[in-house]
């Protein structure tokens, strides 16, 4: 069993913890409501929503991905910080036993918000990830990020 891991920043010009609230306190609400056409719900199927709380996000119809299962292991509301690892679901597949990942927010020079994103692709047997299938899965991730930054610049009121 390898590891595989990777790492990507960048920044955005919304305040560290508005983007840990909207992107990890509040997903479950705001996600499906930002991307109907993708993610039907986020449910908590075990715990209150921190460290070892187990959430499920399930896909709309037709898309490639029908759930992930996700167990929060860090969610450290001061420092923004959390770590969180996909135990079940679809991207594993039969080569991956599971992704692990830290999602830090930090203030940036401006005000705005330094993202780091770290991932860690546990392989079975002697499967090892391509890049271009991490990179593929970091895009998505900062696709999504962009939709928050962009609502969050329109509406500046939310997550105050």
């Amino acid at each position: 069993m390898d590891v595989t891991g990777y790492t990507q920043e960048f920044t955005c010009p919304i305040a560290p913890a508005r983007m840990f609230k909207a992107l990890i306190l509040d997903s479950n609400n705001l996600i499906p409501n930002l991307f109907p056409q993708f993610v039907k719900s986020v449910d908590l199927i075990h715990g209150d929503g921190g460290a070892g709380s187990i959430e499920q996000v399930n896909f709309t119809e037709g898309t490639d991905i029908k759930y992930v299962k996700h167990r929060i292991d860090e969610l450290d509301r001061v420092n923004l910080v959390c770590q969180y690892t996909m135990i079940e679901g679809d991207p594993l597949g039969d080569k991956l036993e599971s992704i692990a990942y830290e999602v830090r927010f930090e203030v940036g020079s401006d005000g705005g918000c330094n993202c780091k994103m770290t991932s860690s692709y546990i392989e079975l047997g002697d499967f090892t990830i391509k890049e271009e299938e991490i990179r593929a899965g970091q895009d998505k991730a900062r696709g999504i990020y962009k939709v928050v930054e962009a609502y969050l610049l329109e509406n500046p009121h939310v997550y105050a």
